[in-house]
């Protein structure tokens, strides 16, 4: 057990269930949220080493949760990773600008995933 903890927020539980289950075999304990909404909610009483988010979400999408997280000081040294289908440069530089520490593109191979994580995290 490593005891890095991750909330992994996705509006897909099949997403969820493949980021869980990738990153709960490395022995990393993953927390999820289906937006951002409820990743803030969640956030409000719990502090993880590291943020997998989407961008494309109802109600908050990734870049207004990455916005959200940046202004609070909690958690302005928080790691967050993007993990999404979209890859263009522009959405890319978006993120970066919000605050994001990395960009993963979907589908995502768990050996980088857990790579990507241990970056952030070391």
């Amino acid at each position: 057990m490593n005891g890095t903890k991750i909330l992994a927020v996705d509006d897909s539980p099949s997403m969820r269930a493949l980021l869980h289950n990738a990153l709960a075999q490395k022995g990393y304990i993953v927390d999820q949220a289906e937006d951002g909404v409820a990743a803030l909610e969640w956030l409000e009483s719990n502090q993880p080493h590291v943020l997998i988010t989407d961008i494309n979400m109802p109600r908050m999408d990734g870049f207004e949760l990455i916005e959200a997280l940046r202004q609070c000081d909690r958690f302005q040294d928080l790691p967050i990773l993007v993990l999404t289908t979209e890859s263009s440069d522009e959405k890319k530089a978006r993120a970066r600008n919000a605050g994001a520490t990395g960009w993963i593109v979907k589908p995502f191979d768990p050996e980088k995933l857990c790579a990507a994580v241990r970056r952030v995290t070391h």
